[in-house]
């Protein structure tokens, strides 16, 4: 059962349409430029109050403030399911930023091209999860057994990402990278935000279409996580769309805001290793013991805040990992340039 009606699932398209539309023509008026910690928190408050007052006009439009007890029980329940939702998401979101950020750092993107492979990134990111979303609510209609899949999925991601923290992950011997560098032949530097150029005549594929295509990748990877965790608080796919959206909105601003605070909250990946197996064994629970969203909500802020004090107090250990060979060239521009 879903409290998705025809008028507000298109007040919710409208507004995701608006949002985009928003941030495109603002970048585009802004230019390629490095994101200040300034404009970036105004953003990330700007996403947050968006999200929260969408959340506070689905509460009143179900009848939060109606005397009927039904009513208002309904509009409380999936205000809270929308709020666990989302910051779920938006916690397992952080972990996708400092991806991100090490694959900036990686290819040495220059800051001033970071916000347009972000933006591109969200955009599929939507995309894609508006799909999968839609797929796993037919999936679970039709087969109740796969709760069970999905819970034990999160509870073995969750062990896997407890173990894989703190490790640098290897980028060259990637898959994907090494697949990508088969088949193109790779620019030395980049060419302003353009993802082919011509070096010498021949047309080669930037650095920054590299970086877009593993953006990506990493897109679908954290998809595959997440939403199986969401389905372990609400199978209401419209609380499941909407929470999954607004936390993404945001994540452009979020990134920015997070990029030079990523080595103070290195204790953040247990943090959400801990909340995965906790969902995981909720959704392995959920026909012998349905565990109250409240109480979700609450050991998730608690894990998650445990986590970043604990940060703040313990200090990172480990060196930093290499770099891509364009790194020592990313201030060069190619010969002859041109091309899309």
């Amino acid at each position: 059962m879903t409290v998705g009606t025809p008028l507000i699932w298109t007040l919710f398209a409208l507004l995701v349409l608006v949002a985009l539309l928003v941030d495109f023509l603002a970048m585009r008026r802004q230019g390629p430029h490095a994101v200040s910690l300034l404009e970036a928190g105004i953003w990330s408050l700007v996403w947050v109050a968006v999200s929260f007052l969408f959340v506070a006009w689905l509460w009143w439009y179900l009848g939060g403030t109606s005397e009927s007890p039904a009513a208002s029980e309904l509009a409380n329940e999936k205000a809270l399911e929308f709020i666990t939702g989302y910051l779920v998401e938006k916690a397992l979101a952080v972990d996708n930023i400092f991806v991100f950020l090490m694959l900036f750092t990686y290819f040495a993107v220059p800051a001033e091209y970071q916000k347009r492979v972000l933006m591109i990134g969200i955009v599929g990111a939507l995309v894609l999860r508006a799909v999968m979303i839609l797929v796993g609510v037919w999936l679970i209609n039709q087969f109740h057994w796969i709760l069970y899949l999905f819970g034990a999925f999160l509870v073995f991601t969750g062990i896997k990402m407890w173990w894989a923290a703190g490790k640098e992950p290897d980028l060259a011997s990637n898959p994907v990278l090494q697949w990508i560098n088969r088949r193109f032949r790779i620019a030395p530097g980049y060419d302003g935000e353009r993802f082919f150029t011509r070096v010498d005549g021949v047309r080669m594929a930037t650095p920054l279409f590299v970086v877009i295509v593993l953006v990506g990748v990493v897109d679908m990877v954290f998809a595959v996580d997440s939403i199986p965790a969401i389905f372990a608080i609400t199978r209401d796919p419209f609380i499941v769309l909407t929470s999954n959206v607004f936390a993404i909105l945001g994540l452009r601003a979020m990134y920015f805001l997070l990029a030079g605070m990523h080595e103070k909250f290195h204790l953040l990946t247990y943090g959400l290793a801990i909340v995965l197996v906790f969902i995981g064994i909720k959704m392995l629970l959920i026909d012998l013991y349905k565990i109250p969203v409240g109480w979700s909500l609450s050991f998730t802020v608690t894990v998650l805040a445990a986590a970043m004090l604990l940060s703040l107090r313990l200090p990172p250990r480990g060196p930093a990992g290499g770099a891509y060979p364009f790194r020592a060239k990313k201030a060069e521009r190619p010969p002859a340039a041109g091309g899309s």
